[in-house]
């Protein structure tokens, strides 16, 4: 049995703690704020004392890491899955997109045909770039240096279709704009999401508020694995040899076998500024969450696509009277004041949600993160580093190193997994705690 420290009670770092607590070692995770879950997290809002999710974090079925993660946790009944998904035009008229009787990759044929946001022109158009994405699949070498937009222009696919098609699935997928984003990443969600298996676009919903699912509470139950919470590693002492002794913190040091650092890339740029060559190439992109509460239901639909609006995807939160509004990539929204934002948001529901014009809005809440992912931009993939460091006994984990993933809770949970691994294998341990993609 070893003993290993792990600096960020993020999903990154919760995942090794349990993995390899569960390997029979001992995880000693700590964590500067007052509860794990980093940036899936809940907060309490002021006054009230209400529990909301900082924003809404949904999972799909091919995110298998995740949800083994959620098994390990005992939470996995806690996810609802939903098997189809709703686009709303201005005016209300709505479109339903799920699998059909077909196998996979034809499963999607039936409501593709039956969307009615694209003309049939359009959809040949789309269908068109489908099948150059499935051709181009791990065989064309560019895609990571190529930004998604200029290859869906090289594929002639129109302003309309991008924007009613592509983006509301590579925005929200990826929380960046498409001309920012490598088009690698595209790729992937549709190979994996839509075409890996008839299920796997499933998109998953909490039922209880995130921190609910990677509670201290819950995570003290997993034998062998410490929280300490409120304890922030301020530095690294290293032995004469080359290794890492102990993470400095201000109750003192921790001491261990094995180190993991599983911050997000600003607190370990500020730790170890030499883990990682090239830093600047490492970028924010924002995601705001709008929770709005009505007088009145205004929608009976459990979650929808906004077409043409700016406030991207709807999710019903209350019986429709609470939905929250969730806009990637929202860099636009970080300058407007919160007065703008509420009163755009409400009058842009108008539009879809003819309910919304005679309900009175009650409260409201605006969540702002700047830093809500890296910006997986091209020419990135090369410079997210691997788990391994130069210092033997010290490993990285987070979602913006090298998971074969972007920025997710998915890629979260991989890193830590990956960084878990490389532990035994110091230990002289052959473990697998990465699930291979469905596809």
């Amino acid at each position: 049995m070893a003993r290993v420290a792990i600096a960020g009670a993020g999903l990154a770092g919760i995942s090794a703690a349990a993995a390899l607590a569960q390997a029979g070692h001992e995880a000693a995770l700590l964590e500067a704020r007052p509860a794990p879950g980093g940036r899936a997290s809940s907060i309490a809002l002021p006054g009230s004392g209400e529990i909301i999710d900082n924003c809404q974090h949904i999972l799909l079925k091919c995110c298998v890491n995740l949800l083994d993660l959620y098994r390990r946790l005992g939470v996995e009944g806690l996810i609802e899955f939903h098997r189809k998904f709703f686009y709303v035009e201005p005016g209300g008229r709505t479109s339903v997109f799920g699998a059909g009787l077909l196998p996979a990759p034809l499963h999607f044929a039936g409501s593709f045909a039956r969307l009615r946001f694209l003309t049939p022109a359009e959809k040949l158009e789309a269908a068109r770039g489908l099948a150059a994405l499935l051709g181009e699949a791990g065989r064309r070498k560019d895609l990571d240096s190529l930004p998604m937009q200029a290859w869906l222009e090289e594929k002639r696919q129109s302003r309309r279709v991008v924007e009613r098609f592509w983006a509301p699935v590579l925005v929200s997928a990826i929380n960046e704009e498409l001309d920012r984003m490598a088009a690698s990443h595209g790729f992937q969600v549709f190979r994996v999401a839509f075409f890996g298996a008839k299920d796997a676009y499933q998109m998953g919903v909490p039922r209880v508020p995130l921190g609910e699912l990677c509670s201290a509470e819950r995570l003290a139950r997993i034998p062998g694995l410490e929280i300490r919470l409120r304890t922030r590693v301020t530095g690294i002492a290293f032995d004469e040899g080359g290794g890492v002794r102990a993470f400095l913190t201000e109750s003192g040091p921790v001491e261990a076998d094995a180190f993991i650092c599983a911050l997000p890339f600003p607190a370990l740029r500020a730790l170890l500024p030499e883990a990682v060559p090239d830093w600047d190439a490492f970028r924010h992109s924002p995601i705001a969450g709008i929770h709005l509460w009505f007088d009145r239901p205004i929608t009976e639909l459990p979650h929808a696509v906004l077409l043409d609006s700016p406030y991207q995807w709807l999710f019903n939160k209350r019986e429709g009277r609470q939905v929250q509004l969730v806009v990637s990539a929202a860099r636009f929204l970080l300058e407007w004041p919160r007065e703008r934002i509420l009163r755009e948001a409400v009058e842009d529901l108008k539009r879809y949600f003819p309910a919304a014009a005679r309900a009175e809005l009650e409260r409201a809440h605006v969540v702002r993160e700047v830093r809500a992912t890296f910006s997986a931009a091209p020419g990135l993939e090369a410079k997210r580093p691997r788990a391994e460091t130069r210092w033997p006994n010290l490993f990285l984990a987070g979602e913006w190193t090298q998971t074969g993933w972007p920025s997710t809770m998915e890629g979260a949970v991989r890193s830590g997994y990956r960084a878990a691994e490389a532990v035994c294998r110091l230990l002289g341990e052959s473990r697998r705690f990465v699930l291979p993609d469905i596809a």
